[in-house]
């Protein structure tokens, strides 16, 4: 028998927040696979920045062309662990009144499906769960997602959800629905094809301006500081034709022209996967633009690549360099060498990107790290002629950095996850100190690169 499955998506709670195509794709998965079954689903975006309730308030927020922008924004008041930070904290998105009427007009629905993202964005998961619970008290709720992944005792502990799913939810949601309905799934997708998967129910999206999409899962590198091998312990890709026919679906019926990669191994062993991709996309004349916010792995960027990802309108592009210090890129995985980064701003500069194009991440509060080995990568960054862009490292629970970070962190960050919040440095030591990560990004900001 159907029932009716409330997807929900909720608000982000941080210092600073931005749109970079963000989906909650797990959860519009989950929402395809349970169509598949028959189900009826319904979705409620909290961070729908085109909700008609919203769009009488005063600075709506502002939206560009390629489908990013700001979300709408209110200070609120700061967690206790979270005060020392000298920063307006706000929810982003919907006003919880306006959240609290949507759950309301959901009556019918049979059971809650809610996803959640960073370790410390769990205040906005737990608002949303809290009033969910206040207005239908008897409908399950079911909490994925990264932090109940990564944070699952915690999750058990304080979300107030009924059931807590940890990693992939595909296998996990049909077991579930049969446990608490007898649902038996009519439609079970092959766990290792990826290309069985019905599509996300982006057709729930208000204003559907990009897509992301999904072209593997898990990684290849085992980089100390990330958590993919948590959540999918081997890498599996999908068929490059069968991607090109869904961005083919998503441009035909519903004029999508931006998509999002945010698969770092997306240019991994290049001939299994971005060679055929976009040799298709081009074959079939596709208009697009194509987005990678994540990080790509540079190794494999050479000519014959960069003329692809240029032709084909990759417009946004993000590499993750980390560091330029040899020892350290040793000790993190080994994914680049700084040989390779010279080699692959070459050859993007030959295709026609410009300095300010090559955006380059560079990983700044390692547990450890010392102020020196971030200012020498933005120079070496620099002398090769790409834009450098620090990123605060956020310790993540199960991770090989794990244990360092625990023994060298002010903060409690085993007992709560508010201080895996990257605004904190939360591996912050005597010589890498809040102080000096202000100066090293002022004057980032103050340079000018050029546009060629």
């Amino acid at each position: 028998m159907s029932k009716n499955i409330l997807l929900i998506n909720p608000w982000i709670y941080d210092f600073a927040a931005y749109d970079f195509w963000l989906k909650p794709l797990g959860l519009l998965y989950l929402g395809g696979l349970l169509r598949r079954n028959n189900h009826h689903i319904h979705f409620i975006d909290c961070l729908d920045p085109y909700h008609p309730a919203m769009q009488n308030i005063d600075k709506k927020p502002q939206r560009h062309a390629y489908g990013d922008g700001k979300f709408f924004r209110q200070v609120i008041a700061k967690p206790e662990s979270l005060k020392m930070i000298p920063k307006n904290y706000c929810r982003y998105g919907l006003t919880p009144e306006i959240f609290r009427q949507e759950i309301i007009n959901h009556q019918e629905t049979d059971l809650v499906l809610i996803t959640s993202m960073m370790t410390y964005w769990y205040p906005g998961v737990f608002e949303a769960i809290k009033i969910i619970k206040e207005v239908m008290s008897t409908v399950p709720i079911v909490l994925g997602g990264k932090y109940a992944t990564l944070c699952y005792d915690h999750a058990v502990k304080y979300s107030g959800a009924d059931y807590i799913v940890s990693g992939a939810g595909e296998k996990q949601i049909l077991n579930l629905l049969q446990k608490i309905y007898g649902e038996e799934p009519s439609f079970l997708p092959d766990p290792n094809n990826l290309d069985s998967l019905p599509y996300p129910v982006f057709d729930l999206v208000r204003k559907l301006e990009q897509v992301p999409l999904t072209t593997s899962r898990g990684c290849p590198y085992r980089c100390s500081y990330c958590s993919s091998h948590i959540f999918h312990d081997e890498f599996r890709r999908r068929n490059p034709l069968k991607v090109a026919d869904e961005i083919e679906y998503w441009q035909n019926n519903f004029n999508v022209q931006n998509f999002t990669f945010y698969d770092d191994a997306l240019l991994v062993n290049p001939e299994e996967m971005i060679i055929p991709l976009l040799t298709e996309v081009k074959k079939r004349n596709l208009s697009c633009n194509f987005h990678c916010p994540n990080g790509l792995h540079l190794r494999e960027i050479d000519e014959e690549i960069s003329n692809l990802l240029y032709h084909t309108g990759f417009k946004t592009i993000r590499f993750g360099f980390e560091t330029s210090d040899f020892k350290r890129q040793l000790a993190t995985g080994g994914k680049v060498k700084n040989e390779e980064l010279l080699n692959a701003i070459y050859h993007l500069k030959k295709a026609g990107y410009k300095t300010v194009d090559i955006v380059i991440y560079l990983l700044c509060g390692l547990p450890g790290q010392k102020t020196q080995e971030v200012s020498d990568s933005i120079d070496f960054v620099i002398e090769c002629g790409a834009k450098p862009v620090l990123a605060e490292y956020s310790p993540i629970p199960g991770t090989q950095m794990w244990s360092e970070a625990v023994a060298l962190s002010p903060f409690d960050i085993q007992g709560e996850p508010l201080y895996h919040n990257n605004s904190l440095l939360p591996c912050r030591n005597d010589d890498f100190t809040y102080a000096r990560y202000r100066e090293l990004k002022m004057a980032l900001r103050e340079k000018h690169f050029e546009a060629v």
